[in-house]
């Protein structure tokens, strides 16, 4: 019987299909991630690139993110050692197969696998047992490999996958814990002992079989030598060079920095804008203060350097020397949230002079004040009756600054801090109160010193989503700081090598927050000291601790050949005739000119300057013009002021004799209990411009008794409204009026 005839075309289109199926799943068998899952450590660098330290991957592997770079001499030892045909094979080279089998039959034994580096690369992405099926399945995904990407590209993953020992994988990871250096300055001699080590890296390391290690080593360089990659030279000299003896230390600058970014970017190589030699520079500096610190029971100093142009952070210490081992070495300071203290103050200083709410030399109220049961006062615990603006910011006055801020407003004060990035400041006004501007908010020591970069930056550039922009404004504010006494006690004005820097300190309730913050055209500085662990320290201030640590770090700040319409040479020019307003301004009250000033400047201010008040302290009395206060700031100003002397009018209507300090008029008085549940009452104070006159007083018609000398009387009201009515024997009278609330506890 005759068979039937098979026609091509009837099995044509199977073996096409066939064919087809079988291309698809080569090109298919291969994920696009050979290396998915695979952990990695966090690696942090400067701004160059170079190590600022790293973290252990989350398998405890030291294993550094895929990099795309393969120094040439370890990219020619590697291809030497492991596949010489590395360049010109697909992925395996039949003939290294047939050799290794060879071999492996002639000793009886497994010696040689004949795998290529793509095959290995296949092998460490697969993790799986070596047999023979394995080994064909690594072959036949190594050409799949080989189609995908170059060899290039290739060898960098087997660079940056390939074990070397220990914990160590890859080669940037090996480079750094064998020789403490980055994989491009390895030495040939190092370059070709991390290139034997993938080959056994659990029999031979620097830890275990020395002398089979040196003497793979050294066949590797005689090999290298023999074809031309060494010259006679460097033969001789790698031959010399020693084995590791032990992995080394990784860099470990900013180490807060870096333990931030590895719970921030886990398993990712950071490029940061630190730079490195800055950052040691600093690092020093901070350590040698807090050392000394420590002495006097401040254990923690932290610091951080802005490049004000750009933005970017130089350097960062969050803790310095966490090495020496304490509670709260391992706190990132500058990160975390601590009572701001005083250093806020040139922002309010700045705002009300955009918002035309004072002139630079304003005259404020330094006079005791009680606004509901806060009663705020000068670290010298002094009163100066009446201070300049400029010179209250210069000298950090509390009390003038809650002036200040309570006419400006906390809500509106608050929304501009958190406008200029204070990140912490989460609850409302009222909350904050008017002790906003003395410490009752919290900020980071980054923040602030952000917030103080960008002010300088507002002034040379302009930055639209920061709130201060008036140059007028900024301009005045940076002259005032620039007032502020040196740690060291030295004139600037008298020193032309020093430094201009607008800087300001402030200290927290209780000494445990100390902090310094500088800013030029250039630079901002800050630096906190205290202890993180919230315990306060006598003697802990700004100006002593924080403060000298900032004029150290500003020393080593490289000046900028960096000039614009706003800065030179490091500090700030004057505005541009289109930034200001030029008004006569009276010289002691520093308000706008009235027509009974004695004295006037003619100075820049603030477009919004325009509408502040004329000066309300020089008057015409009787023909004559005098500069008078009223009577409680006068009674401060004149044990400070011999000069003032004020010309008393024959008319007693034109000249108030008496004033209360506290309370004021229409106050709501709240009346707290003592530790005995006791109400003891409230002390009235009042300020007579003759304190030897008697004064007598009344509540509510009542009379209670009399004064001499120190005006003052407590009294114990009612919950409701009252009223205290003082005369004095010349018969002149004064009344306020007041609400008590009532007690509910």
């Amino acid at each position: 019987m005759r068979g039937k005839k098979v026609h091509f075309k009837n099995v044509r289109r199977p073996i096409i299909f066939l064919a087809a199926a079988i291309l698809i799943a080569y090109l298919l068998c291969l994920p696009r991630n050979i290396f998915k899952g695979t952990t990695y450590s966090t690696v942090i660098e400067d701004r160059n690139g170079e190590l600022l330290g790293a973290r252990i991957a989350s398998d405890g592997q030291w294993r550094f993110p895929p990099s795309d770079k393969v120094p040439e001499k370890f990219k020619d030892a590697i291809i030497e050692f492991e596949d010489r045909w590395f360049p010109y094979h697909p992925g395996v080279n039949p003939v290294a197969i047939v050799r290794a089998a060879i071999g492996n039959i002639k000793a009886g034994k497994v010696t040689s696998g004949g795998s290529t580096i793509t095959m290995q690369v296949i092998r460490i992405s697969r993790g799986k047992e070596r047999t023979m099926w394995q080994k064909l399945i690594e072959s036949i995904l190594a050409t799949r490999l080989e189609l995908r990407y170059s060899k290039k590209k290739i060898l960098a993953l087997y660079a940056s996958h390939a074990p070397f020992g220990g914990n160590v994988v890859g080669l940037e990871a090996a480079a750094w814990r064998y020789f403490g250096r980055p994989p491009e300055e390895l030495s040939w001699g190092e370059a070709a002992t991390l290139a034997v080590l993938p080959n056994a890296p659990a029999d031979i390391h620097p830890g275990k079989n020395r002398d089979r290690l040196l003497q793979k080593r050294d066949r590797l360089l005689r090999s290298l030598h023999k074809r031309g990659k060494l010259s006679d030279l460097d033969l001789e000299l790698a031959l010399e060079e020693p084995l590791p003896l032990e992995p080394v230390a990784l860099p470990r600058d900013a180490r807060h920095l870096t333990d931030r970014y590895s719970k921030t970017s886990k398993g990712q190589r950071v490029r940061t804008t630190v730079d490195i030699h800055l950052q040691r520079q600093v690092q020093e500096v901070t350590d040698q203060w807090n050392s000394d610190f420590s002495l006097t029971g401040i254990n923690d100093l932290a610091a951080v350097v802005i490049d004000v142009r750009s933005g970017e952070i130089l350097a960062y210490v969050g803790n310095a020397d966490p090495d020496r081992k304490r509670p709260g070495s391992d706190v990132d300071i500058a990160a975390s949230p601590r009572s701001t203290g005083s250093i806020l103050k040139p922002i309010l200083y700045c705002a009300s002079l955009q918002d035309g709410e004072i002139l630079p030399h304003t005259l404020l109220p330094d006079i005791p004040v009680n606004l509901n049961g806060f009663s705020p006062q000068n670290f010298n615990r002094e009163f100066a009756g009446a201070v300049p603006a400029s010179e209250a910011l210069a000298r950090s006055l509390n009390v003038p600054s809650v002036h200040m801020l309570r006419k400006f407003g906390v809500p509106r004060f608050l929304d501009i801090l958190r406008k200029s990035g204070l990140t912490t400041l989460t609850k409302s006004a009222s909350h904050y109160g008017l002790s906003l501007i003395l410490g009752g908010g919290e900020a980071t020591l980054l923040d602030i010193t952000s917030m103080y970069s960008r002010m300088s930056a507002s002034y040379q550039t302009g930055l639209k989503d920061f709130p201060l922009t008036d140059k007028c404004a900024l301009w005045h504010t940076f002259e005032a700081l620039k007032e502020v006494n040196r740690p060291d006690e030295m004139d600037w004005r008298l020193v032309s090598s020093l430094k201009k820097i607008a800087w300001k300190t402030g200290t927290s309730y209780g000494f445990r927050d100390a902090w310094a913050v500088g800013v030029t055209a250039d630079y901002a500085v800050g630096v906190w000291a205290g202890n993180a662990q919230g315990q306060g320290v006598p003697g802990l201030t700004g100006a002593r601790t924080a403060g000298p640590v900032l004029f150290d770090i500003f020393n080593l700040l490289p000046a900028k050949d960096v000039e614009n319409a706003y800065a030179a040479g490091g500090w700030f020019k004057e505005p541009a005739p289109g930034d200001y307003e030029l008004m006569e301004v009276c010289h002691s009250s520093g308000h706008l000119v009235s027509p009974s000033c004695e004295k006037a400047d003619t100075m820049m201010i603030p477009k919004k300057g325009i509408r502040t008040e004329p000066c309300p302290y020089h008057k015409t009395l009787d023909g004559i013009r005098t500069f008078i206060l009223p009577p409680s700031m006068e009674w401060y100003y004149r044990q400070h002021h011999p000069e003032y002397d004020p010309y008393i009018p024959a008319n007693k209507e034109d000249y108030a004799p008496m004033e209360f300090i506290y309370p004021e008029g229409g106050a709501t008085i709240y009346i707290p209990r003592q530790l005995d549940g006791s109400i003891a009452g409230v002390t009235f104070n009042l300020a007579h411009r003759d304190p030897g006159q008697n004064v007598f007083w009344h509540l509510d018609n009542e009379y209670l008794g009399q004064t001499r000398f120190i005006h003052q009387m407590r009294l114990n009201p009612s919950p409701g409204k009252h009223t205290v009515t003082v005369v004095d024997e010349s018969g002149n009278s004064y009344s306020v009026g007041f609400t008590i609330a009532e007690n509910k506890k």
